[in-house]
């Protein structure tokens, strides 16, 4: 009976939950203007983004670390890493982000993971044959 005993203490099991083991979160973003045939480098996308987040929160938002991954010019899409803890106030930014150089202008979120690989596929364009 003592060995029994010895197997029912042994087959303890433990319940680990994480919350987010991802330090970043990757966001793909379009920039959508009034006028289409404005065209806007890297830079001064970000640029454009610091300057809403300044706006937002003062100089402390400015300072929120993020990068520019990918960006393409023609359409005018970016793929945005961030630390998991300032993706709200970079979110937040975008989406009140409403004018650039006196036009209208919205920023659509279009993904958003704390992984790369999720952001490389999309299930609503996904197209079978």
């Amino acid at each position: 009976m003592r060995g029994a005993d010895k197997k029912e203490e042994a087959a303890v099991y433990q319940r680990v939950v994480l919350k987010n083991a991802s330090p970043y979160h990757y966001m793909k973003v379009c920039l959508v203007l009034e006028d289409e045939s404005t065209r806007l480098s890297a830079v001064e996308l970000k640029h454009f983004i610091i300057t809403g987040l300044k706006n937002l929160f003062g100089e402390v938002g400015a300072a929120l670390h993020f990068d520019v991954l990918k960006y393409d010019e023609d359409t005018l899409t970016a793929f945005l890493r961030v630390y998991s803890t300032g993706l709200v106030k970079l979110w937040s930014s975008l989406t009140l982000l409403g004018s650039y150089q006196n036009q209208a202008c919205a920023f659509r979120v279009l993904q958003v993971s704390p992984f790369l690989l999720a952001l490389t596929g999309n299930s609503r364009e996904l197209q079978l044959d």
